[in-house]
């Protein structure tokens, strides 16, 4: 499987549960940053950067806690990730997929929201190779009516996709099948509705 680097997977083995009921899309960014940024990822679980030196109080759960409610306020307020303008968003929504975007964005190449309820054997398809060369995919699954939860895709292997689950806190894995006809496993939210996934 490809996948993140040795901090990542360790912080990965703790139980990651995002905060509260509105925060799934920002504990998958907190996850995603730290797949890609093995300092960051350091960070988290040993609570001191290895560049910098910035040290975190408390244990990897609450570091982990911490972060992911100041990744929501940051991916809802008014500026981005780079300091550009971005339309507030309420909190209570959750996150939007377009600042979900954005914060990808800022770490490579640039993300893009495509929708994943029609055709989705094209959809996985197309975000495979990003999975292939280690970068991070968002997945917004729900019910019939409406996107309810954000996943995410880390890795694949002969098994599917290996997918970060926030309100489980830990891993799905979602075999080829289930994400292009049937239920996906997360609880209530068995269909994809949208990918934010390399350009």
């Amino acid at each position: 499987m490809t996948g993140p680097g040795r901090w990542a997977r360790e912080l990965l083995a703790q139980r990651l549960v995002q905060p509260d009921a509105r925060s799934c899309g920002a504990a998958a960014l907190v996850v995603a940053r730290a797949a890609v940024d093995e300092a960051y990822a350091e960070l988290l679980v040993r609570g001191r950067h290895p560049g910098t030196g910035l040290a975190m109080s408390g244990s990897p759960a609450e570091r982990f806690h911490d972060e992911t409610l100041s990744m929501h306020r940051r991916v809802t307020g008014l500026a981005d990730v780079a300091g550009r303008l971005q339309p507030p968003w309420p909190r209570a929504l959750g996150t939007p997929p377009w600042s979900v975007a954005r914060q990808l964005s800022s770490r490579a190449a640039p993300y893009v929201v495509r929708q994943a309820a029609f055709r989705r054997a094209h959809v996985l398809d197309a975000l495979l190779p990003a999975l292939d060369r280690g970068r991070p995919v968002a997945l917004y699954v729900g019910d019939r009516w409406l996107p309810r939860h954000v996943v995410l895709a880390l890795g694949t292997d002969d098994r599917g996709l290996h997918c970060y689950d926030p309100a489980a806190g830990g891993p799905r894995v979602v075999d080829r099948e289930a994400f292009e006809s049937g239920p996906l496993p997360f609880g209530r939210w068995t269909r994809p509705w949208f990918v934010v996934r390399p350009r």
